[in-house]
């Protein structure tokens, strides 16, 4: 199964509505290269929402740890909402939780990117 990228912005914040697997692959490089090209563009603010994402593997979680790099070293800010508890166990067991900017809905992250 494809994953699916819908973006769309509201108040200078792009979020991308993730529906889909994060896996290694064509997933995560389309993913990959969608937030590159929004931090290309100019973009300093951006949520992800992975309440869609039934499942994310290991390249997946490398992949976000990159985007997430790149975008600090940008100058921009990355956060992810609506982690679900399967979501949100496997940061929390790979110690990646500390790393991302979480919130628990994708009003509380525009909110925390507002500020």
């Amino acid at each position: 199964m494809a994953l699916l990228i819908a973006s769309r912005e509201l108040d200078g914040v792009t979020i991308l509505t993730l529906d889909g697997r994060i896996v290694l692959g064509e997933e995560s490089s389309a993913l990959r290269q969608k937030v590159k090209d929004d931090l290309a563009a100019g973009k300093k603010k951006i949520i992800l929402n992975v309440d869609k994402v039934g499942y994310i593997d290991s390249a997946g979680v490398g992949m976000l740890v990159a985007v997430n790099h790149t975008a600090k070293s940008r100058g921009a800010s990355l956060a992810l909402c609506n982690l679900g508890s399967h979501f949100e166990g496997m940061l929390q067991i790979t110690k990646l939780l500390t790393v991302f900017e979480t919130y628990k809905t994708e009003a509380d992250a525009l909110r925390g990117l507002s500020k």
